[in-house]
């Protein structure tokens, strides 16, 4: 009687095990899969990116620990990209302390010459005036773009705070965008004026 009941709770922990190393192969083939995609969606969260990696690396660890109570793995991307923004969420709000506002924003490095990647570094350096909330929207809205509802569901909050919150977020962008071109502007005319001079 005892060999029988100690053979079933080997075959019942084998069976568990078997489970375990399922879930394993199934997340491991999971990040092979979609492992460029997210790294972009966190690219898009983060301007540097090395912290993008880490950004990416620190979410799938957490879903790694809550991926067998994804229980319909076609969500996972909605899950992970929640992660990624509560994690550089939690970031920002650990380094909002440690950063000192300057009256003017560095400029922008460009390493190619090509106008695509000029207006690409231009739209991330410009992003970094939004606030996390806002920038996860415009990320979510334009980028991946989700609809108004998925970006909603994606976020936690209201279709309608999605929209104001984007209204606003964009109307800020403008704002920057159009400040740079003036301030561009005028240090073009006073370089025309030195070398008419």
């Amino acid at each position: 009687m005892k060999a029988d009941r100690q053979g079933g709770s080997e075959t019942g922990t084998e069976a568990v095990e078997m489970a375990q190393q399922g879930e394993v192969l199934e997340f491991e083939e999971y990040v092979r899969t979609r492992q460029d995609a997210l790294l972009r969606s966190a690219r898009r969260l983060v301007p540097d990116p090395v912290d993008a990696q880490d950004l990416l690396q620190t979410a799938l660890v957490r879903t790694y620990g809550r991926w067998d109570g994804i229980a319909d793995k076609r969500l996972a991307d909605a899950y992970l990209r929640r992660v990624m923004i509560n994690t550089r969420t939690e970031w920002w709000r650990a380094r909002k302390l440690e950063e000192v506002p300057t009256e003017q924003l560095p400029d922008a490095c460009v390493d190619d010459s090509t106008a695509q990647h000029a207006d690409r570094a231009l739209l991330m350096d410009v992003m970094k005036v939004l606030a996390p909330k806002q920038r996860s929207v415009v990320v979510l809205r334009h980028w991946e773009q989700m609809s108004t509802e998925e970006t909603a569901a994606a976020l936690g909050m209201s279709a309608g705070t999605v929209k104001s919150t984007l209204h606003r977020a964009l109307a800020r962008l403008r704002e920057e965008l159009e400040a740079r071109d003036l301030d561009a502007r005028a240090l073009e005319h006073e370089e025309r004026e030195r070398c008419a001079a």
